[in-house]
């Protein structure tokens, strides 16, 4: 991606996160009265994930789990019971996501991108795959989108992590190679509209550039 894309995009990232945090402070401040209220223990989960150029940072999201549920594993399925009644809704939802607004504002996040991963898996890239790192990890993004349903994949199949890593793991990184690529401004508005609004998949699949999303 050359420098001037990369200042194009990170122009709207930050003026995007400002009025979403303005916009949703309503609605974050709800949700942190339901989660204390409800789950009686901290209201945000802070976890170490890999960002651009392969260094940590700190993503921060509305805890959807309990306390301490990560030692069993970063594979989250759909049926998974370490998943809180009001975590099932604000993940389907993708109200969780809200609290990384903070990470775009900051630089550590994007709107658009491969997702934050946790270490092992796009710290380990290797080859020209590692040119995914020379992107900040979004919110959303194609592969995202393309797997907007991943957590209920993984609930049908035997052995989730087996099929996260040699499955959908490797598809994310031909997606996010496509995306890096051929990066617009306008294919980023377009990825955000249809996380927000998914039933536009059906108008953008049928333009150049969106085909993996469907």
């Amino acid at each position: 991606m050359r420098f001037n894309k990369k200042i194009i995009k990170r122009i709207f990232d930050i003026i995007a996160s400002v009025l979403g945090i303005i916009l949703f402070a309503a609605p974050m401040l709800l949700v942190v009265i339901v989660i204390k209220i409800s789950l009686k223990e901290s209201v945000f989960y802070i976890q170490k994930r890999i960002g651009r150029f392969g260094k940590s940072f700190k993503c921060i999201k509305f805890r959807t789990m309990y306390l301490d549920s990560e030692k069993y594993g970063s594979i989250t399925t759909s049926s998974d019971s370490r998943i809180t009644p009001t975590g099932k809704y604000l993940r389907k939802y993708k109200l969780d996501e809200l609290p990384q607004l903070w990470n775009v504002l900051i630089g550590k996040m994007s709107f658009v991108g491969p997702r934050p991963d946790v270490e092992g898996y796009a710290d380990k890239l290797e080859g020209d795959a590692r040119r995914i790192l020379e992107l900040r990890p979004g919110i959303t993004g194609p592969a995202s989108i393309y797997f907007r349903n991943e957590e209920e994949l993984l609930a049908k199949v035997e052995n989730p992590k087996e099929y996260n890593d040699t499955v959908i793991w490797p598809k994310k990184v031909e997606i996010n190679l496509r995306y890096l690529d051929n990066w617009s401004f306008w294919k980023d508005i377009g990825y955000i509209l249809i996380t927000i609004v998914p039933q536009l998949d059906a108008v953008f699949k049928l333009m150049k550039g969106f085909d993996d999303i469907a």
